[in-house]
Protein backbone atom coordinates (compact mmCIF):
# COMPACT_ATOMS: atom_id res chain seq x y z
CA UNK A 1 0.00 0.00 0.00
CA UNK A 2 0.97 3.72 -0.58
CA UNK A 3 0.62 6.53 1.60
CA UNK A 4 0.35 9.88 1.65
CA UNK A 5 0.88 11.75 4.66
CA UNK A 6 -1.57 15.06 4.94
CA UNK A 7 -0.14 18.34 7.89
CA UNK A 8 -1.11 20.77 9.32
CA UNK A 9 0.80 23.35 11.44
CA UNK A 10 -0.85 25.41 14.21
CA UNK A 11 2.35 27.60 14.99
CA UNK A 12 2.32 30.01 18.59
CA UNK A 13 3.85 33.39 18.06
CA UNK A 14 4.65 35.29 20.62
CA UNK A 15 4.10 38.83 19.92
CA UNK A 16 6.90 41.21 20.96
CA UNK A 17 4.71 43.64 22.79
CA UNK A 18 6.11 45.44 26.38
CA UNK A 19 2.87 43.86 28.60
CA UNK A 20 -0.12 41.95 28.22
CA UNK A 21 -2.67 41.08 25.85
CA UNK A 22 -5.23 42.44 28.39
CA UNK A 23 -3.18 43.85 31.48
CA UNK A 24 -0.72 45.68 32.38
CA UNK A 25 1.88 43.46 33.29
CA UNK A 26 5.40 42.62 31.98
CA UNK A 27 5.81 39.99 29.28
CA UNK A 28 10.17 40.18 30.04
CA UNK A 29 11.95 36.60 29.66
CA UNK A 30 13.19 35.25 32.85
CA UNK A 31 11.79 36.72 36.01
CA UNK A 32 11.10 34.97 39.30
CA UNK A 33 8.13 32.67 39.32
CA UNK A 34 4.51 34.11 40.01
CA UNK A 35 6.08 37.94 39.75
CA UNK A 36 4.72 38.79 36.37
CA UNK A 37 0.61 37.93 36.72
CA UNK A 38 -1.62 40.33 37.68
CA UNK A 39 -5.26 40.82 39.30
CA UNK A 40 -6.55 40.46 35.66
CA UNK A 41 -4.32 37.64 34.08
CA UNK A 42 -5.59 35.84 36.78
CA UNK A 43 -9.05 36.32 36.73
CA UNK A 44 -9.77 37.73 39.59
CA UNK A 45 -13.30 38.69 40.59
CA UNK A 46 -14.35 42.35 40.21
CA UNK A 47 -10.88 42.58 37.28
CA UNK A 48 -11.61 43.41 33.89
CA UNK A 49 -9.28 42.69 30.49
CA UNK A 50 -8.28 45.94 28.05
CA UNK A 51 -6.89 44.52 24.90
CA UNK A 52 -3.50 45.85 23.80
CA UNK A 53 -3.61 47.85 20.61
CA UNK A 54 -0.27 46.73 19.79
CA UNK A 55 -1.11 43.34 19.59
CA UNK A 56 -3.67 44.24 17.14
CA UNK A 57 -1.46 46.13 14.74
CA UNK A 58 1.17 43.40 14.94
CA UNK A 59 -1.72 40.65 13.44
CA UNK A 60 -2.39 43.21 11.11
CA UNK A 61 1.23 43.72 10.19
CA UNK A 62 1.19 39.52 9.71
CA UNK A 63 -2.00 39.31 7.89
CA UNK A 64 -0.84 42.42 5.17
CA UNK A 65 2.41 40.03 4.45
CA UNK A 66 0.84 36.97 3.81
CA UNK A 67 -2.32 38.47 1.14
CA UNK A 68 -4.12 37.31 4.14
CA UNK A 69 -8.00 38.94 4.86
CA UNK A 70 -8.37 41.37 7.93
CA UNK A 71 -11.31 40.68 9.26
CA UNK A 72 -13.01 44.09 9.69
CA UNK A 73 -15.14 43.22 12.83
CA UNK A 74 -13.30 40.22 14.79
CA UNK A 75 -14.56 38.94 18.71
CA UNK A 76 -12.98 37.79 21.54
CA UNK A 77 -14.32 34.48 22.69
CA UNK A 78 -13.68 32.66 26.14
CA UNK A 79 -12.43 29.20 25.08
CA UNK A 80 -13.16 26.26 28.45
CA UNK A 81 -11.00 24.24 29.99
CA UNK A 82 -9.89 23.12 33.51
CA UNK A 83 -6.28 23.15 33.89
CA UNK A 84 -4.12 24.09 36.65
CA UNK A 85 -2.17 26.95 34.73
CA UNK A 86 -5.80 28.35 33.46
CA UNK A 87 -6.61 30.39 37.29
CA UNK A 88 -9.90 31.68 34.76
CA UNK A 89 -10.80 27.88 33.94
CA UNK A 90 -11.17 29.65 30.19
CA UNK A 91 -8.50 31.33 27.87
CA UNK A 92 -9.26 34.26 25.85
CA UNK A 93 -9.52 33.33 22.50
CA UNK A 94 -10.78 34.37 18.70
CA UNK A 95 -13.06 31.27 17.42
CA UNK A 96 -15.62 32.00 14.95
CA UNK A 97 -14.18 35.80 13.91
CA UNK A 98 -10.37 35.53 13.85
CA UNK A 99 -8.64 38.76 13.29
CA UNK A 100 -6.80 37.56 10.02
CA UNK A 101 -8.16 35.23 7.58
CA UNK A 102 -7.74 33.71 4.46
CA UNK A 103 -3.58 33.85 3.01
CA UNK A 104 -0.94 32.05 1.61
CA UNK A 105 2.88 31.14 1.74
CA UNK A 106 5.31 29.96 -0.53
CA UNK A 107 8.20 28.05 0.58
CA UNK A 108 11.67 27.36 -1.15
CA UNK A 109 11.87 22.87 -0.96
CA UNK A 110 15.37 21.37 -0.73
CA UNK A 111 15.01 20.21 -4.63
CA UNK A 112 14.69 24.04 -5.42
CA UNK A 113 11.26 23.94 -6.20
CA UNK A 114 8.49 26.00 -4.24
CA UNK A 115 4.73 24.89 -2.92
CA UNK A 116 2.42 27.17 -1.76
CA UNK A 117 0.64 26.93 1.47
CA UNK A 118 -2.62 27.98 2.75
CA UNK A 119 -3.01 30.19 5.77
CA UNK A 120 -6.59 29.29 7.05
CA UNK A 121 -6.47 32.01 9.70
CA UNK A 122 -4.42 33.90 12.45
CA UNK A 123 -5.67 34.89 15.67
CA UNK A 124 -5.10 36.65 18.82
CA UNK A 125 -5.25 35.06 21.95
CA UNK A 126 -3.64 35.06 25.51
CA UNK A 127 -1.26 31.99 26.89
CA UNK A 128 -1.82 30.04 30.11
CA UNK A 129 1.01 29.66 32.55
CA UNK A 130 3.48 26.80 33.12
CA UNK A 131 3.27 23.55 34.69
CA UNK A 132 6.52 22.43 36.53
CA UNK A 133 7.04 18.80 37.37
CA UNK A 134 10.83 18.77 38.28
CA UNK A 135 12.54 19.29 41.82
CA UNK A 136 8.86 19.53 43.26
CA UNK A 137 9.03 15.93 45.08
CA UNK A 138 5.96 14.20 43.25
CA UNK A 139 3.96 17.16 43.17
CA UNK A 140 3.22 20.13 40.33
CA UNK A 141 4.22 23.60 40.46
CA UNK A 142 2.74 26.22 38.66
CA UNK A 143 4.24 29.12 37.42
CA UNK A 144 1.48 32.11 35.85
CA UNK A 145 4.35 34.45 34.76
CA UNK A 146 3.20 33.68 31.05
CA UNK A 147 -0.71 33.87 31.82
CA UNK A 148 -2.07 36.84 29.33
CA UNK A 149 0.87 36.48 27.52
CA UNK A 150 -0.18 37.63 23.20
CA UNK A 151 0.02 34.73 20.87
CA UNK A 152 -0.50 34.82 17.25
CA UNK A 153 -1.68 31.55 16.30
CA UNK A 154 -0.93 31.07 13.08
CA UNK A 155 -3.21 27.59 11.63
CA UNK A 156 -2.23 26.31 7.95
CA UNK A 157 -4.74 24.59 5.52
CA UNK A 158 -3.58 20.70 5.72
CA UNK A 159 -1.28 21.20 2.42
CA UNK A 160 1.83 19.76 3.41
CA UNK A 161 2.36 16.46 2.21
CA UNK A 162 5.91 15.49 3.89
CA UNK A 163 7.77 16.86 7.05
CA UNK A 164 10.58 18.56 5.02
CA UNK A 165 7.78 20.42 3.87
CA UNK A 166 6.55 21.32 7.69
CA UNK A 167 9.90 22.39 8.86
CA UNK A 168 10.11 24.98 5.51
CA UNK A 169 7.31 26.29 6.11
CA UNK A 170 8.29 26.48 10.01
CA UNK A 171 11.05 28.45 8.95
CA UNK A 172 9.52 30.46 6.82
CA UNK A 173 7.01 31.74 9.37
CA UNK A 174 10.13 31.66 11.71
CA UNK A 175 11.80 34.11 9.38
CA UNK A 176 8.52 36.00 8.48
CA UNK A 177 7.73 37.09 12.21
CA UNK A 178 11.36 38.23 12.98
CA UNK A 179 11.86 40.03 9.68
CA UNK A 180 8.17 41.94 10.74
CA UNK A 181 9.77 42.22 14.32
CA UNK A 182 6.26 41.28 15.67
CA UNK A 183 8.12 38.38 17.71
CA UNK A 184 11.38 37.30 18.71
CA UNK A 185 11.27 34.08 17.60
CA UNK A 186 13.42 32.91 20.33
CA UNK A 187 12.37 29.01 20.68
CA UNK A 188 14.11 28.25 23.66
CA UNK A 189 12.51 30.47 25.38
CA UNK A 190 9.17 29.11 24.03
CA UNK A 191 8.21 32.59 22.03
CA UNK A 192 7.86 30.45 18.65
CA UNK A 193 6.51 26.91 18.84
CA UNK A 194 3.94 24.92 16.95
CA UNK A 195 1.21 22.20 17.09
CA UNK A 196 1.14 19.39 14.32
CA UNK A 197 -1.85 17.83 12.97
CA UNK A 198 -0.54 14.75 11.21
CA UNK A 199 -2.42 11.74 9.41
CA UNK A 200 -2.19 9.54 6.97
CA UNK A 201 -4.15 7.91 3.74
CA UNK A 202 -3.88 5.54 0.68
CA UNK A 203 -2.67 7.66 -2.47
CA UNK A 204 -5.23 8.72 -4.52
CA UNK A 205 -8.26 9.17 -1.35
CA UNK A 206 -9.84 12.24 -1.78
CA UNK A 207 -11.06 11.97 2.11
CA UNK A 208 -8.45 13.03 5.20
CA UNK A 209 -7.54 9.73 7.51
CA UNK A 210 -7.81 10.35 11.54
CA UNK A 211 -5.30 13.28 12.52
CA UNK A 212 -3.51 13.31 15.82
CA UNK A 213 -1.99 16.83 16.99
CA UNK A 214 1.56 16.50 18.40
CA UNK A 215 1.60 19.39 20.99
CA UNK A 216 4.05 22.51 22.05
CA UNK A 217 7.42 21.46 19.62
CA UNK A 218 9.92 23.80 19.93
CA UNK A 219 12.36 22.98 17.75
CA UNK A 220 12.71 22.50 13.85
CA UNK A 221 14.56 19.20 14.50
CA UNK A 222 12.01 17.79 16.81
CA UNK A 223 9.27 18.88 14.42
CA UNK A 224 10.90 17.15 11.64
CA UNK A 225 11.35 13.97 14.16
CA UNK A 226 8.45 14.27 15.72
CA UNK A 227 6.30 13.92 12.53
CA UNK A 228 8.03 11.31 10.87
CA UNK A 229 7.67 9.18 14.11
CA UNK A 230 4.33 9.32 14.28
CA UNK A 231 3.46 8.92 10.39
CA UNK A 232 5.21 5.46 10.59
CA UNK A 233 2.97 4.82 13.98
CA UNK A 234 -0.31 5.72 12.06
CA UNK A 235 1.05 3.63 8.91
CA UNK A 236 1.43 0.39 11.36
CA UNK A 237 -1.66 0.96 13.44
CA UNK A 238 -3.45 0.88 10.35
CA UNK A 239 -1.83 -2.07 8.58
CA UNK A 240 -1.99 -4.10 11.91
CA UNK A 241 -5.71 -3.61 11.70
CA UNK A 242 -6.23 -1.40 14.22
CA UNK A 243 -7.64 2.46 14.15
CA UNK A 244 -6.27 5.95 14.88
CA UNK A 245 -7.82 7.32 17.59
CA UNK A 246 -8.31 11.18 17.09
CA UNK A 247 -6.07 12.56 20.46
CA UNK A 248 -3.48 14.83 21.33
CA UNK A 249 0.28 13.45 21.65
CA UNK A 250 3.14 14.73 23.29
CA UNK A 251 7.01 13.80 21.50
CA UNK A 252 9.58 13.06 23.96
CA UNK A 253 12.69 14.14 21.71
CA UNK A 254 15.20 11.78 24.68
CA UNK A 255 13.04 9.14 22.98
CA UNK A 256 12.29 9.93 19.87
CA UNK A 257 8.68 8.52 19.56
CA UNK A 258 4.99 10.21 20.53
CA UNK A 259 3.04 9.68 23.45
CA UNK A 260 -0.87 9.74 23.94
CA UNK A 261 -1.63 12.72 26.45
CA UNK A 262 -5.46 12.95 25.84
CA UNK A 263 -8.48 12.54 23.62
CA UNK A 264 -8.71 15.51 21.25
CA UNK A 265 -10.96 18.01 22.04
CA UNK A 266 -13.52 19.36 18.93
CA UNK A 267 -14.29 23.12 19.31
CA UNK A 268 -18.05 21.75 20.74
CA UNK A 269 -15.66 20.59 24.04
CA UNK A 270 -14.53 23.77 24.63
CA UNK A 271 -18.40 25.66 24.46
CA UNK A 272 -16.87 28.90 23.35
CA UNK A 273 -18.94 32.01 23.37
CA UNK A 274 -18.52 35.66 22.86
CA UNK A 275 -16.75 37.44 26.26
CA UNK A 276 -19.12 39.57 27.69
CA UNK A 277 -16.31 41.93 29.28
CA UNK A 278 -14.26 42.57 25.65
CA UNK A 279 -16.10 44.60 22.93
CA UNK A 280 -15.54 43.77 19.41
CA UNK A 281 -12.29 44.72 17.50
CA UNK A 282 -13.64 47.09 14.62
CA UNK A 283 -10.57 47.89 11.81
CA UNK A 284 -11.52 50.53 9.09
CA UNK A 285 -9.65 50.87 5.86
CA UNK A 286 -7.57 54.23 7.22
CA UNK A 287 -6.23 51.84 10.07
CA UNK A 288 -5.31 48.97 7.52
CA UNK A 289 -3.38 51.17 4.95
CA UNK A 290 -1.39 53.20 8.10
CA UNK A 291 0.00 49.48 8.98
CA UNK A 292 0.82 48.65 5.62
CA UNK A 293 3.26 50.96 4.88
CA UNK A 294 5.41 49.95 7.57
CA UNK A 295 5.73 46.87 6.60
CA UNK A 296 9.53 46.18 5.39
CA UNK A 297 11.21 44.55 2.87
CA UNK A 298 10.03 41.38 2.86
CA UNK A 299 12.29 37.95 2.93
CA UNK A 300 11.24 36.78 -1.03
CA UNK A 301 11.33 40.73 -2.41
CA UNK A 302 15.08 41.27 -0.63
CA UNK A 303 16.25 38.06 -2.00
CA UNK A 304 15.07 38.98 -5.62
CA UNK A 305 16.97 42.30 -4.92
CA UNK A 306 19.87 40.50 -3.77
CA UNK A 307 20.03 38.38 -7.09
CA UNK A 308 19.39 41.28 -9.64
CA UNK A 309 21.47 44.26 -7.05
CA UNK A 310 24.51 42.28 -6.15
CA UNK A 311 24.56 39.87 -8.75
CA UNK A 312 25.21 36.77 -6.22
CA UNK A 313 23.83 33.67 -6.47
CA UNK A 314 20.01 32.53 -6.14
CA UNK A 315 21.03 30.01 -3.58
CA UNK A 316 23.32 32.40 -1.64
CA UNK A 317 20.56 34.92 -1.60
CA UNK A 318 18.22 32.58 -0.48
CA UNK A 319 20.61 31.78 2.88
CA UNK A 320 21.67 35.70 3.26
CA UNK A 321 18.00 36.46 3.61
CA UNK A 322 17.12 34.05 5.63
CA UNK A 323 16.81 35.96 8.78
CA UNK A 324 16.53 39.73 9.16
CA UNK A 325 20.14 39.92 11.24
CA UNK A 326 22.20 38.43 8.67
CA UNK A 327 20.68 39.95 5.66
CA UNK A 328 21.65 43.51 7.36
CA UNK A 329 24.93 42.53 8.70
CA UNK A 330 26.03 41.17 4.65
CA UNK A 331 24.76 44.27 3.50
CA UNK A 332 26.51 46.39 6.11
CA UNK A 333 29.79 44.04 4.87
CA UNK A 334 29.10 44.77 1.21
CA UNK A 335 29.22 48.59 2.22
CA UNK A 336 32.39 48.13 4.17
CA UNK A 337 34.24 45.99 1.58
CA UNK A 338 32.23 47.44 -1.66
CA UNK A 339 32.40 43.94 -3.16
CA UNK A 340 28.89 41.97 -2.57
CA UNK A 341 30.33 38.70 -4.28
CA UNK A 342 33.45 38.04 -2.06
CA UNK A 343 31.27 39.37 0.98
CA UNK A 344 28.53 36.93 0.38
CA UNK A 345 31.28 34.15 0.25
CA UNK A 346 32.99 35.22 3.73
CA UNK A 347 29.57 35.65 5.74
CA UNK A 348 28.35 32.21 3.87
CA UNK A 349 31.24 30.22 4.41
CA UNK A 350 33.25 31.81 6.90
CA UNK A 351 31.66 33.10 9.27
CA UNK A 352 28.38 31.58 9.20
CA UNK A 353 31.17 28.29 9.72
CA UNK A 354 32.36 29.73 12.77
CA UNK A 355 29.26 30.54 14.47
CA UNK A 356 27.62 27.20 13.73
CA UNK A 357 30.72 25.64 15.00
CA UNK A 358 31.04 27.85 18.29
CA UNK A 359 27.36 27.25 19.20
CA UNK A 360 27.10 31.17 18.99
CA UNK A 361 23.97 33.66 17.78
CA UNK A 362 24.99 36.27 14.65
CA UNK A 363 24.13 38.65 17.68
CA UNK A 364 27.21 37.51 19.66
CA UNK A 365 29.89 37.22 16.80
CA UNK A 366 33.14 38.92 17.88
CA UNK A 367 33.65 40.36 14.19
CA UNK A 368 31.51 42.85 13.31
CA UNK A 369 30.24 43.82 9.25
CA UNK A 370 33.48 46.76 9.34
CA UNK A 371 35.82 43.98 10.40
CA UNK A 372 34.92 41.18 8.02
CA UNK A 373 35.17 44.23 5.17
CA UNK A 374 37.86 44.92 6.07
CA UNK A 375 40.04 41.88 5.27
CA UNK A 376 37.99 41.65 1.92
CA UNK A 377 39.44 45.02 1.31
CA UNK A 378 42.84 43.50 1.80
CA UNK A 379 42.58 40.78 -0.55
CA UNK A 380 40.96 42.70 -3.18
CA UNK A 381 44.24 44.73 -3.13
CA UNK A 382 46.72 41.96 -2.92
CA UNK A 383 47.76 43.22 0.44
CA UNK A 384 46.99 39.15 1.74
CA UNK A 385 45.99 36.12 -0.45
CA UNK A 386 42.86 34.64 0.51
CA UNK A 387 44.39 31.33 2.16
CA UNK A 388 46.49 34.42 4.60
CA UNK A 389 43.22 35.78 4.66
CA UNK A 390 41.97 33.01 6.60
CA UNK A 391 44.40 33.58 9.16
CA UNK A 392 43.48 36.22 9.93
CA UNK A 393 39.93 35.91 10.25
CA UNK A 394 40.51 33.10 13.03
CA UNK A 395 43.02 36.08 14.58
CA UNK A 396 40.26 38.57 14.82
CA UNK A 397 37.46 35.87 15.60
CA UNK A 398 39.75 35.31 19.18
CA UNK A 399 40.03 39.04 19.32
CA UNK A 400 43.04 39.88 17.70
CA UNK A 401 42.13 43.49 16.60
CA UNK A 402 40.86 44.34 13.02
CA UNK A 403 42.63 43.15 9.39
CA UNK A 404 45.37 45.63 9.27
CA UNK A 405 46.61 45.41 12.88
CA UNK A 406 46.87 41.33 12.09
CA UNK A 407 48.66 41.71 9.15
CA UNK A 408 51.02 44.38 11.09
CA UNK A 409 51.45 42.25 13.85
CA UNK A 410 52.09 38.91 12.82
CA UNK A 411 54.28 40.07 9.33
CA UNK A 412 51.18 38.45 7.08
CA UNK A 413 51.65 41.19 3.96
CA UNK A 414 51.35 39.79 0.89
CA UNK A 415 54.83 39.33 -1.22
CA UNK A 416 53.79 40.71 -4.34
CA UNK A 417 57.83 41.54 -5.78
CA UNK A 418 58.41 39.80 -8.80
CA UNK A 419 62.05 39.70 -8.17
CA UNK A 420 61.48 38.28 -4.49
CA UNK A 421 59.14 35.41 -5.71
CA UNK A 422 61.39 34.47 -8.80
CA UNK A 423 64.29 34.06 -6.10
CA UNK A 424 61.81 31.73 -4.43
CA UNK A 425 60.81 29.95 -7.72
CA UNK A 426 64.44 29.49 -9.29
CA UNK A 427 65.05 27.33 -5.35
CA UNK A 428 62.11 25.31 -5.76
CA UNK A 429 63.08 24.20 -9.73
CA UNK A 430 66.51 23.30 -9.15
CA UNK A 431 65.69 21.30 -6.01
CA UNK A 432 62.99 19.59 -8.62
CA UNK A 433 64.82 18.75 -11.89
CA UNK A 434 62.91 15.09 -12.13
CA UNK A 435 59.55 17.06 -11.50
CA UNK A 436 60.29 19.65 -14.18
CA UNK A 437 61.48 16.41 -16.53
CA UNK A 438 57.66 14.92 -15.85
CA UNK A 439 55.90 18.71 -16.05
CA UNK A 440 57.98 19.00 -19.58
CA UNK A 441 56.90 15.63 -20.61
CA UNK A 442 52.86 15.93 -20.70
CA UNK A 443 51.64 16.02 -16.55
CA UNK A 444 50.77 19.27 -16.32
CA UNK A 445 49.08 18.76 -13.02
CA UNK A 446 52.61 18.88 -11.72
CA UNK A 447 52.33 22.62 -12.10
CA UNK A 448 50.01 22.57 -8.71
CA UNK A 449 52.98 20.79 -7.24
CA UNK A 450 55.46 23.91 -8.12
CA UNK A 451 52.55 26.07 -7.53
CA UNK A 452 52.44 24.31 -3.65
CA UNK A 453 56.27 24.15 -2.76
CA UNK A 454 56.82 27.80 -3.82
CA UNK A 455 53.35 28.54 -1.64
CA UNK A 456 54.87 26.91 1.29
CA UNK A 457 58.67 28.24 0.72
CA UNK A 458 57.14 31.92 1.18
CA UNK A 459 55.20 31.07 3.81
CA UNK A 460 51.63 31.24 2.11
CA UNK A 461 52.75 34.97 1.48
CA UNK A 462 53.48 35.25 -2.10
CA UNK A 463 50.98 36.44 -4.77
CA UNK A 464 49.15 33.07 -6.24
CA UNK A 465 48.40 34.77 -9.67
CA UNK A 466 52.19 35.97 -10.07
CA UNK A 467 53.61 32.44 -8.63
CA UNK A 468 51.16 30.76 -11.47
CA UNK A 469 52.18 33.51 -14.46
CA UNK A 470 56.12 32.89 -13.21
CA UNK A 471 56.33 29.19 -12.98
CA UNK A 472 54.31 29.18 -16.24
CA UNK A 473 57.18 31.45 -18.00
CA UNK A 474 60.22 29.40 -16.61
CA UNK A 475 58.75 25.89 -16.95
CA UNK A 476 58.67 26.77 -20.88
CA UNK A 477 62.39 28.15 -20.99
Amino acid sequence: MQWEVVIGLEIHAQLATKSKIFSGASTAYGAAPNTQACAVDLGLPGVLPVLNKEAVRMAVKFGLANDCEITRRSVFARKNYFYPDLPKGYQISQFELPIVAKGHLEIELEDGSSKTVGITRAHLEEDAGKSLHEDFHGMTGIDLNRAGTPLLEIVSEPDMRSAKEAVAYMKKIHSLVQYLEICDGNMQEGSFRCDANVSVRLKGDEEFGTRTELKNINSFRFVERAINFEVERQIDVIEGGGAVVQETRLYDPDKGETRAMRSKEEAFDYRYFPDPDLLPVEIDDDYIESVRITLPELPNAKQQRFVTEYGIKPEDAATLTSSRVLADYYEATVKASEDAKLAANWVIGELLGALNKDGRELSDSPILPEMLGGIIIRIKDNTISGKIAKQVFTAMWEGEGDADSIIEAKGLKQVTDSGAIEKIIDEVLANNPKQIADYKAGKEKMLGFFVGQVMKASQGKANPGQVNQLLKQKLQE
